[in-house]
């Protein structure tokens, strides 16, 4: 069955706080709704949203949420449908919907940790604290920080429109810090340089 990779009726953040509250998983928002959250307004359109758990809080996420929630794996270019049992070892990416017929509603991206480490798997050494990885809005909502979620953006094989979009947007919000860390960040993937470094330098 070829699934409808468009049928998107995503979750709102607060839907998604409120969902995740309920559970005792580490959670953040990621994408471009952790942009839009970092600067207190919504940007631009979001057809989607994504959040990031760490790998090995995925029995959690099946034990809390598979009552009411439908998990599939995205693997090789397919969406299959995530068994109980199964340890996802190497898949980053989960989407998620109500039942075989719904709409999607969230997408999750299992990040790996390593002795108390959050770690970038496109560069594993890049790494910072888990707990130095995300902030809360004013109301709780937990968020991927902005240096990390571009890094993301911009550390694609393919950068999309919409990534240099909020890479533009972000950029007079990013403190010195922040684009130290992300210009230090993408020269040590891209050692043959990348076309965002020149707006990285002090």
């Amino acid at each position: 069955m070829k699934e409808n990779i468009y049928n998107w009726q995503p979750l709102s953040v607060e839907e998604m706080y409120a969902l995740f509250s309920n559970t005792s998983i580490d959670w953040f928002i990621a994408g471009g709704w952790a942009l839009d959250l970092h600067v207190n307004k919504q940007t631009r359109n979001h057809s989607d949203i994504d959040i990031c758990l760490y790998r090995e809080d995925q029995n959690l996420l099946f034990q809390q949420l598979s009552k009411d929630w439908l998990f599939y794996k995205a693997q090789k270019g397919k969406l299959i449908h995530w068994a109980e049992g199964e340890f996802l070892q190497k898949t980053k990416d989960v989407w998620v919907r109500k039942d075989h017929h719904s709409p999607w509603a969230f997408q999750i991206m299992l990040i790996d940790m390593e002795k108390g480490d959050w770690v970038y798997g496109r560069e594993p050494s890049i790494r910072r604290a888990k707990d130095d990885i995300y902030l809360h809005t004013s109301s709780g909502i937990p968020y991927l920080k902005p240096e990390i979620q571009l890094l993301y953006k911009g550390g694609s094989s393919q950068v999309r429109e919409k990534d240099k979009t909020d890479f533009q947007m972000m950029l007079p919000y990013l403190t010195l810090e922040e684009k130290d860390w992300l210009r230090k960040a993408l020269v040590r993937q891209f050692s043959n340089g990348h076309s965002w470094l020149r707006y990285l330098h002090h």
